[in-house]
């Protein structure tokens, strides 16, 4: 299977799952003129892991054979391109990075017979394409004569100097055919998408900043769903329109993350909550009130929605004992007949990778362009480099004999995993710890890459292959370094808090008494309201 994920079939939005979220920062937008692009790859039973497709030459007539990205099932052949890049994670040797997140759309614009799912499109993409406009030209040129297998979707397309979001779907059962419309986000603005169609009027007449086929309002008028003029067509109203799940459970995220950089943004509060479906939308993007750093983005892949009306890390009982932050799926849940949900933001424990591509023009390629990548919920994890023109996975992240159903020590994926499913329960008690060592990773991280980045640069200008070399090893080092810090986080945490206890400290070292904390004073008064005096200790005459 020629995919990030292993065994397991992925279901996406339509079906529930409401997986994935983008970040979107222009140049103009960010603290040193990256263009940044952020995805979190979510669902339960999905394994990750960080992919790599090698440059390559090929012979005409080389067909290629494509598999698709969730379910692995063979779907057809392709023409090879004569050449190939270097594709690293989501991101290739040109500092081209793409990211998606799944909102469905119409089912009746499904077309199950056609080759290309979104997955594979994207990976075959980073292959052939240099730049963000080129990337488009070539993932709709592709769906075109091959056929788009996968519901709708939503990409992110950045390179160095531009970003972009497009929107596709097919048109319906065997046709083979396609819509789809791109916008350049503006370099001052940022953007962002989760699981619920973004796009909605668009002005036909920029052709500079605005891609669309060429049957993108011709197809709805076919199909009886639009009838106004071309300038009132809204693809989401008309392909994709946001119901309340689009609305609370992905578009709220989309709301959370501009809500920390722009001011009075709780006027759209009313569209996040969802159940007023009159209420004011908001706008596919906007001027931050500040710059962006890479820091930044990463704290927005950790999201609970902190701070605001829908906080998940309340003292309200669907938080535990210890304030978790995080829910049990699915998404929604019937108590006596009547349905109920739990929030969906954008930290989430179904997680399975999740990244920030830092892309940066002034760089030679291969240096400019890092893919700050993790192994499991960014909020759980230590995001490391790995820079664009890297050749060879770090071990942790492509660990032999590891998968969905198999546990290795030596995984990323299942070392991190087993961290922060130990975390999860204990939350308030615990993941003051693992922040603490994923802080001081990534603290160091920032700090050495000037350093290693002039290194490169330097070399690069007499040994290009020796320079690449020696971000492929720090690389793989940094991602060695975290996953031996986890090692020492996860027995920490076990001998620490080991049976509900916490043993007692002295200069850095445990010692073998203990405290033992009880019930935080929250969920002790949560209890006794609901049992009333039954553990009441009564008071005796002596």
């Amino acid at each position: 299977m020629k995919s990030l994920v292993l065994s397991a079939a992925m279901l996406l939005a339509s079906s529930g799952a409401f997986a994935c979220s983008n970040l979107i920062v222009g140049k103009k937008a960010s603290v040193d003129g990256s263009v940044m692009v952020s995805y979190n790859a979510d669902d339960y039973g999905m394994f990750g892991y960080l992919c790599h497709y090698p440059a390559g030459t090929h012979p005409k007539g080389t067909m290629r054979q494509i598999y698709d990205w969730d379910s692995g099932v063979y779907h057809g052949e392709i023409e090879e391109a004569p050449v190939t890049y270097n594709v690293i994670g989501n991101i290739n040797e040109f500092q081209l990075s793409i990211g998606e997140t799944t909102y469905g759309g119409r089912e009746e614009m499904v077309d199950s017979t056609g080759i290309l799912d979104y997955g594979s499109l994207i990976y075959v993409t980073l292959q052939r394409a240099k730049t963000a406009r080129e990337a488009i030209r070539v993932m709709t040129s592709l769906v075109e004569k091959y056929g788009y297998n996968s519901e709708g979707e939503t990409f992110s397309i950045c390179d160095p100097n531009e970003a972009w979001i497009m929107e596709m779907q097919g048109t319906g059962a065997g046709s083979k055919g396609v819509v789809w419309v791109a916008l350049r986000i503006p370099d001052d603005a940022i953007c962002a998408h989760a699981n619920q169609s973004r796009i909605g009027k668009f002005n036909m007449k920029d052709k500079k900043n605005v891609l669309y086929s060429k049957n993108v309002i011709s197809y709805a008028r076919k199909m009886g769903w639009f009838n106004g003029k071309d300038s009132e067509f809204s693809w989401k109203n008309t392909y994709a329109f946001p119901d309340f799940s689009g609305r609370r459970f992905c578009d709220a995220r989309v709301w959370s993350f501009f809500n920390h950089y722009a001011d009075g943004f709780d006027r759209y509060l009313p569209w996040a909550l969802g159940k007023d479906k009159d209420a004011e939308d908001m706008p596919l993007w906007i001027v931050p009130n500040r710059k962006l750093s890479v820091a930044d983005v990463e704290n927005g892949m950790r999201d609970h929605y902190e701070g605001t009306a829908l906080a998940l890390d309340t003292t309200n009982i669907g938080s535990g004992i210890y304030e978790m932050p995080y829910r049990p799926t699915p998404l929604t849940f019937t108590v006596d007949g009547k349905q109920y949900f739990n929030e969906r933001p954008i930290s989430t424990q179904q997680t399975a990778f999740t990244f920030v591509s830092q892309l940066r023009s002034w760089l030679p390629r291969e240096i400019g362009g890092v893919l700050w990548f993790g192994n499991d919920d960014a909020n759980m994890v230590a995001y490391t480099p790995v820079y664009c023109g890297n050749i060879v996975q770090p071990a942790c992240y492509n660990t032999k004999g590891a998968d969905a159903v198999t546990f290795s020590s030596d995984n990323a994926f299942w070392l991190c995993n087993m961290v922060s499913n130990m975390v999860y329960p204990r939350y308030s008690q615990l993941f003051p710890e693992l922040k603490a060592v994923r802080d001081s990773l990534e603290t160091s991280y920032f700090a050495n890459q000037t350093s290693i980045e002039k290194q490169a640069a330097d070399l690069y200008q007499t040994d290009k292959a020796a320079a690449l070399k020696l971000l492929n090893n720090y690389s793989n080092a940094k991602a060695d370094e975290m996953l031996a810090n986890w090692k020492r986080l996860a027995t920490r945490i076990i001998v620490k808090y080991n049976d509900m206890a916490v043993k007692k400290e002295k200069d850095g070292k445990l010692l073998q008494s203990v405290t033992r904390p009880g019930y935080p004073i929250s969920f002790g008064r949560k209890l006794v309201k609901e049992t009333g005096d039954w553990y009441a200790v009564p008071v005796e005459k002596k």
